[in-house]
């Protein structure tokens, strides 16, 4: 089964809840663990835009539609504090500016602005409530047009927050979106959702408790700055090659980042910690190629990096380096994805398991080369900081666990300890061979895992 397959709904059987509960308890231990327990990071609300020189100073109340109606292009409006009444659609280019206690509220359907004049700009004030229409993406502000740009916004009670189609070049940068938080994913919007977007920046946006940031059919994107918590897929992208998503903070999702059908996407110092217990992960991969995983570093989550089926094409190469994964459950589970990988320069540290594979394989295709493992064994004469002999990591409990699911229940459990002291003992139960790292470092690389994120 799949990763896709496995987050794409909250139905559990008996077995996935018997395991989110053993998850479950071991994030408690992990949380409690004084070790980077402080160092996640709040996020900081952006910084109110500029009120722009001059401006139509427009009242609270049903005058910003006639406002919009009489400006010339070009015109600044500027909203006085108190309620806007939505919905309004711009036509002409103009720049709307207001102070956070501006709100533009929704009537209760549709998209309450709609944005289809190239140019526009929307700075500072609130954006309250939309449609419910998941098949018409009713949202608090919709682009349409090219060139335009979202700053400093608040986008609050929308079914989506901020949705561009179709555009080139938007800018969406310092907003702070807020979701339903409704306990079932899929009643919730999306927060930030390009389709069809190019050449396009989402930068140090803070979202909250909404479903996904969604990148389809979006070529040539840049994802910087973001801090999104509360939600399923930090970033998810699908169809969307050339893309950036770089140093996010992502706390508290399903998963962080999860690449789909993408080749040429480059994931790099972002922060990605406590995903969902039981099968949350930091970074996902399926059928993407090409991927540049770099200075990341995952913090207590149960899977650090899920490799499916990746890359498919044989000219492509996977390579994760310079990562750090830290009192993760599994550092890296791969599933069918066993060549045209490669990971150098990473850490792996207090993981329960640095390295899994999904049925009866293995990962020796997979090229190793320089990483440091907690649990290496060798030793180090020359005094060079590499060790003499491979890292070849032997573990019967974890070939049982990844060819038998209902076995998973009992990982981490003193049985399954015993039983590879046994295999240990006894020869005739020796497990083969999981993966081979010729060069393992005796110390953390310096720097694995430096990330740039919040």
């Amino acid at each position: 089964m799949t990763m896709k397959a496995r987050i794409g709904g909250d139905r559990r059987g008996p077995g996935q809840a018997a395991r989110a509960l053993v998850a479950s308890a071991w994030l408690a231990l992990a949380a409690a663990c004084p070790v980077h327990a402080d160092e996640l990071p709040r996020p900081v609300s952006p910084p109110h835009p500029q009120r722009p020189v001059g401006g139509i100073e427009v009242p609270p109340g049903a005058g910003l539609a006639a406002a919009l109606a009489q400006a010339p292009d070009g015109a600044v409006l500027v909203l006085a504090p108190g309620e806007h009444r939505g919905p309004v659609a711009i036509t002409r280019p103009v720049t709307i500016w207001g102070p956070r206690s501006a709100v533009v509220t929704s009537a209760g359907t549709g998209t309450t602005i709609d944005v289809k004049a190239a140019g526009t700009r929307l700075l500072g004030f609130t954006v309250d409530g939309s449609g419910s229409r998941f098949e018409d993406t009713d949202a608090g502000v919709h682009l349409r047009a090219d060139d335009c740009t979202v700053e400093g916004v608040c986008v609050t009670r929308a079914l989506f927050g901020i949705a561009a189609s179709g555009v080139h070049r938007a800018r969406i940068a310092g907003n702070e979106v807020v979701g339903s938080g409704a306990r079932d994913f899929g009643l919730r919007g999306d927060a930030i959702r390009l389709w069809e977007v190019r050449d396009s920046a989402v930068l140090d946006n803070v979202v909250r408790d909404s479903r996904d940031m969604v990148v389809w059919y979006s070529p040539g994107n840049r994802l910087e700055g973001n801090f999104v918590t509360g939600g399923r897929y930090g970033t998810h992208f699908m169809y969307s090659s050339r893309n950036t998503v770089r140093g996010n903070t992502y706390l508290h999702n399903l998963v962080g980042v999860f690449v789909m059908y993408c080749d040429n996407v480059e994931v790099s110092g972002n922060l990605v910690a406590a995903a969902s217990p039981g099968e949350g992960l930091g970074i996902g991969l399926k059928e993407a190629g090409n991927v540049r995983a770099s200075h990341n570093r995952f913090i207590r989550c149960p899977t650090g990096v899920f490799v499916d089926t990746s890359p498919i094409q044989v000219s492509h190469l996977n390579s994760f380096a310079d990562n750090a994964f830290e009192f993760c459950e599994t550092g890296v589970t791969f599933h069918s994805s066993e060549k045209r990988n490669e990971f150098t320069g990473n850490a792996f540290v207090g993981c329960t398991t640095a390295v899994r594979v999904d049925g009866h394989g293995d990962a020796t295709g997979v090229r190793w080369a320089g990483n440091y493992f907690e649990d290496y064994a060798g030793y180090d004469l020359d005094g060079d900081g590499v060790g003499d002999v491979p890292h070849e990591p032997r573990s019967l409990s974890n070939q049982l666990t990844s060819t038998r699911e209902n076995f998973q229940f009992f990982r981490g459990t003193p049985a399954l300890g015993l039983l590879d002291v046994v295999s240990r003992v006894l020869p005739v139960l020796t497990p083969k061979v999981l993966f081979t790292d010729q060069a393992p470092l005796l110390r953390r690389p310096a720097g694995a895992g430096v990330v740039h994120a919040h």
